[in-house]
């Protein structure tokens, strides 16, 4: 019997990778290719196109075609066995036992990676241990696969896998209709019985009513100046709540009128065929700005003005951060969300998508490039027409990443900042502040567009949110615990109509839920509704019960009864729950000179040092965020206080990221900031703020 498998001291009638005939290595090669495609589909391809099917807002946010998704399909689907194999390759220059090593090393991998997602997803083991555990695993199937025949015999049927699994992306999940970009069933527009004012509408993107308001429960002026103008001529419907936490349910729920269903589907016209667009599209043209939804037909919104455009070669990169997330042996605490960013003006000019000079002057002085790029779309999009107008803006503020502060300047963050604990949360919470503010600016712009251009009197101005977010302690971000905790954070959102012609003022208590939105735009437009709505016109009658409905998920829907939330709202910032009270706060704005200074504390790392030697302001961009990583002789809670320019600008508390790193990162106060080189300093508070040692930043 000949010997012709890698291993010499057992019979295998296999061919090897280097003896015989050019047709015998050709068949090695290409059952090799199989073997590496197999893994391939299980460890990549599976997982990949599991999260894109289940978010068919991805593409739908970054404006792809069919073009577009089919060769991002294609790629996850040949391109990393196709390059694991041609590496493999490569090493037939160095013999055959090196190409055989080669190919046990390229499976070991791959088997390893696929360790690391079952670990994942049925233990609860993490970090280091699951490593060495998936690399053990990863090692033993490979010896496995070189040793004897059956295993790769069974890679081999399965190497059909990326390709079934391409398939059943495209024709069964939840983003085949925007794959297949279906159409959907024709839909009568509503009928028209009266005149039409022009209507703008204003969704913003995770904002909680409470980040509004001070501590009395009313619209903090002082910080959000426009908002609450825009509160003295219009009705708030204080009791305003999202039916859902997130976009891709709770934007369709708004737009159409009816709750979210049992089953997931689309953002898509296809699925949600009657909506505000169609209801109003005979009546009215429509400039719909929409960003993770595509409710508006092509029909009847031609070009989809505004849409960030990302392409192949940006979701191939992404494709490429979230397979990392998924083969990281420790839990991923990235939002998914976070991907959607706003593209600034800036971006599309110096990517070539957009020409230098479009749009309005932005009262910024020159921070206008920061501003994202649809809103100066929609900026410019303002000016009188002689047709009824309906324009509708989804801009994702203050949605993280966060990255403005009121002013208009961005800052840069490090990734994967944890958002839950002690101090992660404040954090967070600081941040979303931070650029509440800047979204109050954005909606100044847009009432003073209005007013400049003779429109903002005739007009229906709708100002409000798709859904909160929970900063609380202890409590998940977007979804409702069962104790309901977070409920006046995640459900309750702005909600401010001004009627045309109104001129004052007026609060409104009504059990406001965001299925009210077609109903009562559709009464003060006087076009009939000729579907069935969930909502009641707040122009009618309110509901004759409190009781409010709130989507977790397609088919996890809560009632939310207790009149106590709403308390909460009523009450102000001063009653949220977010975390407990942290006394070295009281040190930011001191000068260092005020305080005992001592030396002797570890050196630590600054990881963005470099960028406070020459701080340029008029650029737009500040680093505002201040983080690094900290020794371990350094207690995890430990306060560091952050001094800029000799006075402290920001405390932050020790905590460990993901990774089980100590790290700290704290947000300097834009004032203490000035032109050129600015002096950083790092302290370890002590005493409970009675005293600072110094840290020597290495």
């Amino acid at each position: 019997m000949t010997t012709d498998s890698p291993d010499s001291t057992r019979p295998d009638p296999e061919p090897s990778p280097g003896r015989g005939t050019g047709r015998g290595r050709l068949r090695w090669e290409l059952l090799a290719f199989l073997e590496i495609s197999a893994l391939c589909g299980m460890a990549v391809t599976q997982p990949l196109l599991d999260v894109f099917g289940r978010s068919p807002d991805y593409f739908i946010f970054h404006r792809a075609g069919v073009g577009d998704i089919l060769l991002l399909v294609a790629a996850v689907t040949l391109t990393p066995a196709l390059v694991l194999w041609g590496l493999g390759a490569t090493a037939r220059l160095a013999g055959r036992r090196v190409r055989s090593a080669a190919q046990a090393v390229v499976l070991g991998i791959l088997f390893a990676i696929l360790a690391v997602q079952v670990g994942k997803a049925t233990t609860g083991v993490r970090g280091l241990p699951l490593a060495l555990l998936a690399a053990l695993t990863g090692a033993a199937l490979a010896v496995c696969c070189t040793r004897f025949s059956v295993p790769r015999q069974v890679l081999r049927v399965a190497s059909v896998g990326p390709l079934v699994f391409g398939l059943l992306f495209v024709f069964t999940s939840a983003a085949s209709p925007v794959v297949l970009q279906a159409g959907g069933a024709s839909v009568a527009a509503g009928q028209s019985v009266g005149p039409h004012p022009p209507v703008v509408i204003l969704v913003f993107d995770e904002l909680p009513l409470m980040s509004l308001l001070d501590d009395a429960g009313e619209i903090d002026r002082e910080r959000l100046p426009n908002f609450g103008r825009l509160a003295d001529e219009a009705t708030w419907y204080r009791n305003a709540t999202a039916v859902g936490g997130t976009t891709t349910f709770a934007v369709p729920a708004m737009l159409t009128g009816r709750y979210p269903g049992a089953e997931p589907v689309a953002p898509h016209f296809s699925r949600h065929p009657e909506n505000l667009f169609t209801l109003l599209g005979d009546a009215y043209r429509i400039e719909a700005w929409e960003n993770i939804t595509q409710l508006c037909p092509p029909e009847r919104c031609a070009g989809r003005p505004g849409q960030p455009r990302g392409g192949v070669t940006t979701m191939l990169r992404e494709s490429a951060a979230l397979l990392g997330e998924l083969a990281s042996p420790y839990e991923s605490t990235r939002d998914p969300m976070a991907t959607f960013q706003e593209r600034t003006l800036g971006e599309d000019i110096r990517e070539g998508d957009r020409d230098p000079d479009v749009g309005p002057e932005f009262r910024m002085n020159r921070l206008g490039d920061s501003q994202p790029a649809r809103f100066t779309e929609f900026l410019a999009s303002l000016r009188p027409t002689t047709e009824p107008t309906l324009r509708f803006l989804h801009l994702l503020m203050p949605h993280s990443p966060w990255a403005y502060l009121p002013s208009g300047q961005r800052y840069q963050g490090p990734r994967g900042l944890p958002i839950d604990g002690r101090w992660w949360a404040r954090l967070a919470h600081q941040r979303h502040l931070q650029q509440v503010g800047y979204t109050d600016r954005l909606l100044g712009e847009t009432m003073r567009a209005l007013r400049a251009t003779g429109q903002y009197d005739e007009s229906l101005i709708i100002v409000t949110s798709d859904h909160g977010v929970s900063f609380s302690h202890g409590t998940p971000p977007r979804t409702l615990d069962p104790q309901q905790r977070a409920a006046a954070e995640l459900a309750w959102v702005p909600l401010l109509v001004k009627e045309p012609g109104q001129r004052a003022g007026r609060v409104d208590d009504r059990n406001w839920e965001h299925v009210d939105l077609v109903p009562t735009v559709a009464e003060h437009t006087q076009v009939r509704l000729p579907w069935p709505v969930d909502g009641v016109s707040a122009l009618g009658p309110p509901r004759t019960t409190g009781d409010k409905r709130f989507a977790n998920a397609p088919g996890d829907t809560v009632t939310i009864r207790d009149p106590a939330h709403f308390a909460t709202v009523r009450q102000g910032a001063d009653t949220r729950p977010v975390l407990p009270d942290i006394p070295e706060l009281s040190l930011i704005g001191r000068a260092v000179d005020e305080l005992p200074v001592t030396d002797g504390g570890p050196t630590v790392t600054l990881e963005n040092h470099a960028e406070y030697a020459d701080v340029r302001p008029a650029g737009g961009d500040l680093p505002a965020l201040a983080y690094g990583s900290l020794p371990e002789t350094i207690a995890p809670d430990t306060p560091v206080a952050i001094a800029l320019n000799g006075r402290i600008g920001a405390v932050a508390l020790a905590g460990r990221d993901r990774e089980e790193r100590l790290r700290f990162a704290g947000l300097i106060t834009e004032p203490l900031f000035v032109e050129g080189a600015n002096r950083v300093e790092l302290f370890q508070v002590t005493g409970g703020g009675a005293g600072l040692r110094r840290l020597p930043i290495g």
